[in-house]
Order: structure tokens, then sequence, then C-alpha cells
């Protein structure tokens, strides 16, 4: 492998969907209000009383449902009176939504500030979100060692994308000597827990035969199920396993339309594969093809865990392809 050509990629942050673990089922910042999610009377009543954890259960069902300015500002108003209480829920959700700008105004600083008091409570999700914020020096000082650590606390305590970051810090080298097996180690951690980015990263490693030995049939089993969790990458990845019939059978027809949902999905190096596949292609199999890309498209876009769980404007593909 050669670092200097394959930049190992890096999920930045963790996103509210995946990253507050306790209490309730994550919210989804943008939900509409058709999610049929209410407030009962028993939760406002608890939150009004001054219950930190009922105001910021509050504040998540408000937020979810394409709420109205005046109840933005409610659920602002429980949501900032549960983290004076130090819950670090609401201290990570407040950081959250300063950070990306969501109902309130874009505010590293103050991003860093509720991120670092409910890292304090080893809030795993605030953790790795801080060590973001140091890495690249948003509302701090840039920080590489500082967040090395935060990065490593929070994969020790079972964050998966932290492990994630962990293992590109391992695999750069930027702060600690680089280490090819600890890479493995923590990508392995966190593919086992179902982050597709990680499974996809991980298949590099099978797919080339670095610190381990080169196995194509495990490379495909790793990409197809982040490609069937909706990550490009991956999608691209197991097209590139289609076309070349490694680890899979050769079959252009599947080549053709993995790289057609990866396209559409962004990727254009996807997209300039596929258009190079349709030229050695025959007739049949590009009318195969198109009936599969069709159904698919007619479907809509797959709504991927990871899309959901992970800042997508951060990743970057570590593909199988060559370069």
């Amino acid at each position: 492998m050669n670092s200097r050509q394959q930049k190992f990629p890096l999920v930045r942050r963790i996103t509210l969907l995946a990253a507050i673990l306790a209490a309730v089922t994550p919210t989804r910042i943008h939900a509409a209000a058709s999610t049929g999610q209410s407030v009962s009377s028993d939760l406002q009543t608890l939150a009004d009383r001054g219950d930190a954890g009922a105001q910021y259960r509050l504040a998540k069902t408000l937020l979810s449902q394409n709420p109205a300015p005046d109840q933005v500002q409610s659920a602002l108003k429980y949501l900032r009176a549960s983290a004076d209480q130090n819950n670090a829920s609401s201290l990570f959700y407040l950081g959250y939504l300063y950070e990306h700008g969501q109902f309130v105004q874009k505010d590293y600083a103050l991003a860093f500030k509720n991120y670092e008091a409910a890292a304090q409570f080893h809030n795993a999700p605030a953790e790795n979100n801080l060590a973001s914020l140091y890495q690249n020096g948003q509302g701090v000082a840039k920080n590489l060692p500082k967040a090395f650590d935060l990065y490593l606390a929070a994969s020790q305590r079972g964050n998966p994308v932290a492990q994630l970051n962990l293992a590109s810090m391992y695999y750069t080298g930027a702060v600690v000597p680089r280490d090819l097996r600890q890479t493995v180690l923590w990508l392995r951690t966190a593919a086992d827990s179902g982050l597709p980015e990680a499974q996809n990263n991980l298949a590099y490693f099978y797919f080339n035969g670095v610190v381990m030995d080169r196995n194509y049939s495990e490379a495909a089993r790793l990409v197809r199920t982040a490609a069937e969790k909706g990550y490009a990458g991956a999608e691209t990845s197991l097209a590139y396993l289609y076309e070349q019939g490694k680890g899979v059978p050769l079959d252009y027809v599947s080549a053709y339309t993995w790289y057609s949902r990866a396209a559409s999905a962004g990727d254009i190096r996807a997209g300039r594969r596929r258009d190079a596949l349709s030229h050695i292609m025959t007739r049949g199999q590009m009318d195969a093809a198109f009936l599969v890309v069709n159904a698919y498209s007619s479907q809509g876009p797959m709504q991927a865990w990871a899309r959901s769980a992970i800042s997508p404007n951060t990743l970057s593909p570590f593909s199988l392809l060559p370069q």
C-alpha cells in the first residue's frame, strides 16, 4: 500500500442519529411531522417540573417534527434547561446543533463548550465530536494529540465512529507511529459493530493482503454488507469486484448496476467505470442491466443507515479500484 497515493478516509463527526445512545430512540433532525410522534402530557408535566431527562426527550420530540418557529424556541428552552443540569445527552445534542447550525446559528465555540461538558461525563459521542474539533481547529486551537486521546477514549467505550477515526490516525501516523496492525484492529472492531465505512475500509486490507493474507472472498463479503446499507464507496468497490471477477463471479450486469447505484449517490469514479464498462457489454447484458437499474430507481434512493449516521461531506471512499 502506498500511503502517498491512498489517503485513508476519516469520519470526523457522529451525527445525531447514531450518536445519542441514551434514553430514547435517536432523533432524525429533519424528520417530517408525519412521523406520528406526539408529546404526552406526562412528559410535558415532568419537563415543566424541571426533570432534565424529560426536558431532553421533549426537546428531541419537538425538533423531530418539522417544528414551527415557536416550537423551536420552546424546544431549545427545554434543551438548554436540561443541559444546565449537566444532562450529558442534552449537552451533546446542543453541541451538535451549534456545530451544524441546525435551529441555531452555527457556532464552533459553543459546540466545543457543550461537547467538552458532555465529555466530562464520559459521553462517547461527545468525545468523538470534541476530538474532531481539536483535529480541525474548529472552536479551539488545533491539537492532534488531544484529538487522538479523545478518539481513543471514545473507542474504548465502544463508539464505532471513533474507532474508525482512531484507525485513521494509526494509519496516517500523524500523531503516533504508523501502525497498520492497530489500524486493522480498530477497523475490524468498528466493522463488527456494523459501520459500513469501516467494513469497506477493512475490505481494502483483505483485497490487497496487507497485515493479513489476501482474501478476495472476505473482501467481497465486507463490501457487499456495506453496499447493501447504501454506502456509495462500497457500492463502487462491489461493482469493481464483479467487473474483475474477484471474490464474486465475473458479472458485467451486476457490475454495471452497482456502478450505477454508486454514481447516483455521487461517486464520480463509479460513473466513469460504468460508462467504460458499457463499451464492452453485449446488447443483452445492457438490456438486463437497464431493467435492474430502472427498478432500483423507481424505488427511490436507499435510506441508508450510513448516510443518516455520519456527516456525508466528511467522507472520502477507501476504494478497491486502482489509482
